[in-house]
């Protein structure tokens, strides 16, 4: 019996140390919780030539690029979509990773480069800033940076904890950069906040000698499923800024990881994941589309799915891929060409996606 009751102690005292644990670490989750200031002036690093200047009827380039915080090699699975790591590799493969990105990226040559989950100071990506390797890529281009989030440490799961978490969008362009605001998204209220993190977009301006601007807007919406009143949310709030621009005579250039299937037509009833939500095309404003709708129906089509699914490594024709990249453009824009490039997901779980086009009159 005395054996018994010191059995039944010693688990009250460790069920209680656990229980104790767990409150102190809920109520340092929701103390150091704290969204990133809405309409916040971005600091604009300047690079590029002051005297040079957009103008209409030339061609110019943007490719956009989510490169996975550096950790997606092809054999890498992420636990947030039921796969087994929270953290990439090793430093070593972060460095390659990220480098061998932002060599990739430069190698186009593109006019503006939007690159997304771009980790400053992170757990899951061994404390890399992997924005300064992408400035060395792009020694020569203005470049902004508006972070996404700046999360808790999350102990979760418990055999690897996914950590403190600090990431962002960067934007390169080849043109001078005048003025730079970062937009928060609204998000989720709920606990499911601390894995959704925060959301927002940049809104850039690059002056065009027509006395106008080419207004770029890159963002990083959410994913995991989120509800249907947050995703019209972020929707509503993007296309009404968007329409502002457009209103003022600028043009107007959105691009990123919108987190929708951007080849799926809205009303198909299709099973899908639930982070695979077709975008809502009739919620685009008059005169704005996406820059594959340019193409025509089977060349959309056969365009390779910029996205794979992390819940395994990637095996081609096992493994669920979809084309979550791209870019919307306002009707003053005109779609010269456009790419998914096929890289077979060497350096993150998503490819780039490339597009050139003019600027009319």
């Amino acid at each position: 019996m005395k054996t018994a009751k010191k059995i039944f102690k010693i688990i009250g005292i460790i069920a209680g140390v656990v229980v104790a644990v767990l409150i102190v670490y809920i109520i340092y989750l929701y103390a150091s919780y704290h969204r990133i200031e809405d309409n916040l002036s971005l600091e604009v690093e300047s690079h590029a030539q002051a005297d040079v200047h957009l103008t209409t009827e030339k061609e110019y380039s943007a490719l956009t690029y989510n490169i996975g915080f550096g950790a997606y090699t092809p054999d890498f699975s992420f636990f947030m979509d039921g796969g087994k790591s929270s953290w990439a590799k090793s430093k070593d493969s972060v460095l390659e990773t990220v480098q061998g990105a932002g060599e990739l990226v430069r190698s186009y040559d593109p006019d503006f480069a939007l690159i997304e989950e771009v980790d400053l100071n992170s757990t899951r990506s061994y404390h890399v800033n992997e924005y300064d390797i992408l400035k060395d890529c792009f020694a020569d281009y203005d470049t902004v940076f508006a972070q996404n989030y700046d999360s808790a440490f999350l102990f979760y799961p418990f055999t690897q904890p996914h950590g403190k978490s600090r990431s962002g969008l960067a934007l390169f362009s080849r043109y001078p950069v005048t003025d730079s605001l970062r937009r928060s998204f609204p998000v989720s209220t709920s606990f499911s906040k601390f894995f959704d993190l925060d959301r927002c977009y940049s809104i850039s301006r690059i002056p065009v000698d027509n006395g106008k601007e080419l207004v770029i807007f890159e963002l990083h919406m959410s994913a995991y499923g989120n509800s249907d009143e947050i995703r019209e949310g972020q929707i509503r709030m993007l296309t009404e800024d968007m329409q502002k621009e457009y209103e003022a005579g600028n043009y107007v250039l959105c691009g990123g990881d919108f987190n929708h299937d951007l080849k799926a037509d809205e009303n198909d009833s299709a099973e899908r994941e639930s982070w695979a939500y077709p975008f809502p095309r009739s919620e685009l404003p008059e005169h704005f589309s996406f820059g594959m709708d340019q193409l025509s129906e089977q060349e959309k089509q056969d365009l390779w799915d910029s996205a794979r699914n992390a819940d395994m490594e990637y095996v081609p024709g096992e493994t669920y891929t979809v084309t979550l990249d791209g870019f919307i453009i306002s009707d003053n824009i005109e779609c010269v060409s456009y790419e998914d490039i096929n890289t077979g997901y060497t350096y993150s779980d998503h490819d780039p996606v490339y597009m050139k086009f003019k600027l009319t009159q």
